[in-house]
């Protein structure tokens, strides 16, 4: 990828694509790139408030790491795809602003480049547009949840990544709202707790966060265990809130009960923060309410994000 940003078009949004700004509907990539015809590829998510991206350096070795394990890219390079993200964000202008980063293998075929000993140039494609405004209810009042019918492999090498093969839990996510519902829960082919579709699963019990082992950590009894869950990077905020403060941390195997059980649920991501869940399916979490830990961890997501971003 190119260090250097071209100049190109301006707008409310900005789309950039392998290193140079362009309009929207001109933002197009070849039939034959490899995440339209095999969806390989990754991609991040993140939030900017104030012109600053939040955890910006998580993110870049997140997706470096999983193209790396992948085989992806050997060579993604986080800093020069940070610094046109950055370009990005500054040339929007947006107060806060959502962006997506999206990584494929780009135009070639696999199997043959592989043989053949060349090298391919990937795909890059940097989207930032206006934050979602979320209702403030969601985060006063909590929300409620489903199960999904989707079942996550633990066995499966790209379980726990970032990539492109998403349609399963967009489609779980269209059957929530179906059901009124927020976000969808994951379980694993052993219905122990994997994930939301698009967030981190953490519960509040008798004073302990529990939250499901995640790809490459171990469980706190000891000893590491094939996950296909996602290492969250607003997760790993609300971790390294809980260790500063002296929460005892929980990482295990969660059973569906162990959300049912629990004083509190909440969900976290870049897009939301921290969301509380009062509901999952017909059973009520704890008292009902959004509970004081909840609370306390949403406060701490904000203000983390408020200093980082040089608005704090």
């Amino acid at each position: 990828m190119s260090e250097t940003v071209k100049s190109g078009a301006t707008g409310s949004g900005v789309v950039w694509l392998n290193g140079e700004f362009v309009e929207r509907g001109a933002a197009q990539v070849s039939a034959f790139d490899a995440g339209l015809q095999h969806g390989i590829g990754l991609f991040e998510t993140m939030l900017a408030v104030g012109g600053g991206v939040f955890r910006l350096d998580a993110h870049m070795a997140r997706m470096a790491e999983s193209a790396r394990v992948l085989g992806l890219s050997e060579k993604l390079r986080g800093k020069a795809l940070g610094d046109a993200i950055k370009a990005c964000v500054e040339r929007a202008g947006l107060d806060r602003a959502r962006i997506r980063a999206t990584v494929t293998g780009g135009d070639l075929n696999m199997l043959a480049d592989r043989a053949g000993g060349g090298v391919a140039d990937p795909t890059i494609l940097i989207e930032v547009k206006e934050a979602t405004e979320y209702p403030e209810a969601m985060f006063t009042r909590g929300v409620g949840v489903v199960i999904a019918d989707w079942r996550a492999n633990p066995l499966d090498p790209f379980e726990g990544h970032k990539t492109l093969r998403y349609w399963p839990r967009l489609r779980e996510l269209q059957v929530a709202a179906s059901k009124q519902a927020a976000e969808a829960i994951v379980l694993q082919v052993s219905n122990h707790v994997a994930s939301g579709c698009v967030s981190s699963v953490f519960a509040v019990k008798d004073g302990q966060l529990v939250t499901p082992i995640a790809r490459g950590e171990e469980e706190t009894t000891g000893g590491a265990i094939p996950s296909p869950v996602l290492p969250g990077v607003t997760r790993g905020v609300i971790l390294e809130w809980a260790a500063v403060i002296g929460m005892p941390i929980v990482k295990k195997m969660c059973a569906v009960a162990d959300l049912l059980d629990a004083d509190e649920v909440f969900l976290t991501n870049s897009s939301w923060g921290v969301l509380p869940v009062v509901r999952i399916e017909s059973g009520v979490v704890g008292s009902g309410d959004v509970g004081a830990v909840t609370v306390e961890a949403r406060a701490h997501w904000l203000d983390a994000m408020a200093r980082e971003t040089g608005l704090g």
